[in-house]
């Protein structure tokens, strides 16, 4: 079984939602729903990757699943929530991710060094990075960003879709391109060169076009996006244009192919009801546009609808067994699966 390193899950808000008394047998055996426990990932040959803290909006009764299985749409992006509203949920999922390594008993380890990671997959432990979904629970004056990253926080999005006081994130629209607003504000600005200093990873899979290019003109380091597809295949905003994989290319930066079906499906449909011919167009493209050594995974799993094809992280394997007989062969298959993380991993943070 080839391991997989994934570059987005959401297993922590699940985590947070879930009844406290049976939080670590929901990690640790699963609970009948969703994508990810530890059980599973050993079973699907999940080898680590990146946990998001992710501060949920205030539910407001729509059905937007609905909505997004029935393109076109334009889903309206929540208000920005603020430091002191989001810290307390910031943290206590935070706690979970310290809290899964410690009741894993050494199958889990949250990791802050590649060295780590690299240790982890030697000795089939499960490994974690702590990363963050928008950047709410860190204030204007950035104080937080140091108090997170002694807890272990190693990458991080200065937004997720809604915006927050760094910058603006592009809503959920089918179609749409990711040009929809200005770029980062002066402190977000700051927010960058504070996570280059400190050698957090920059995700910009969920920023928009504007501040994509603030970015890059700022970072010092590997440009990010750790689960996005190409627009050219799906044209959604939160999927990546040419100029934007060039640009991505140039940094040797990375990639991770997002599972979501509203990202992959050509005609932007949320249905889990397709085949694997949408998953290796994107596939193609990436590597056409990035090289084969710039590509990965981002799943998305347990935050948002998977292909029937892979279900959950059990079925990693089918996935490979696809992209095997789509001619990938063994070298790239690795490549995809975890060698081109830990390199990036490498640029990112040092070995």
């Amino acid at each position: 079984m080839i391991p997989v390193f994934d570059g987005h899950n959401d297993i922590l808000l699940k985590l947070l939602r879930c009844d406290p008394a049976m939080l670590d047998a929901t990690w640790l055996v699963g609970d009948g729903a969703g994508h990810l426990d530890l059980a599973r990932m050993r079973k699907g040959g999940f080898a680590g990757g990146f946990f998001a803290i992710y501060i949920p909006s205030p539910r407001d009764g729509q059905n937007y699943d609905a909505m997004m299985d029935h393109p076109p749409y334009d889903v309206p992006l929540p208000p920005l929530i603020d430091a002191p509203a989001a810290q307390p949920t910031a943290l206590a999922m935070a706690g979970i991710l310290l809290r899964m390594e410690r009741v894993s008993q050494g199958g889990f380890k949250v990791c802050r060094t590649t060295a780590e990671v690299r240790d982890c997959l030697a000795r089939g432990v499960v490994a974690g990075i702590m990363h963050m979904e928008g950047a709410e629970a860190i204030g204007p004056d950035l104080d937080a960003l140091y108090s997170f990253h002694a807890l272990g926080l190693r990458s991080i999005g200065p937004v997720w879709s809604r915006p927050t006081v760094f910058g603006h994130g592009v809503p959920f629209r089918f179609p749409g391109d990711p040009d929809t607003g200005p770029g980062l504000t002066e402190v977000g600005k700051d927010l960058i060169r504070a996570c280059n200093a400190l050698k957090i990873m920059v995700d910009l899979s969920h920023i928009n076009e504007a501040g994509f290019n603030d970015v890059a003109a700022i970072s010092d380091a590997p440009l990010v996006a750790t689960h996005s597809n190409a627009h050219a295949i799906t044209p959604s905003t939160r999927n990546l244009t040419d100029r934007q994989l060039a640009v991505i290319r140039d940094s040797g930066g990375m990639v991770g192919l997002n599972f979501a079906t509203v990202f992959l499906r050509p005609d932007g449909r949320q249905s889990p009801e397709m085949d694997w011919q949408p998953v290796l167009r994107h596939l193609d493209h990436l590597i056409t546009h990035l090289g084969e050594d710039h590509v990965g995974f981002g799943s998305d799993f347990d935050g948002a609808t998977i292909p029937q094809g892979i279900g959950d992280v059990t079925g990693l394997p089918d996935l490979l067994v696809a992209l095997s007989g789509h001619g990938y062969d063994a070298p790239l298959l690795h490549k995809l699966a975890s060698e081109n993380w830990l390199s990036l991993l490498d640029r990112t943070w040092g070995a």
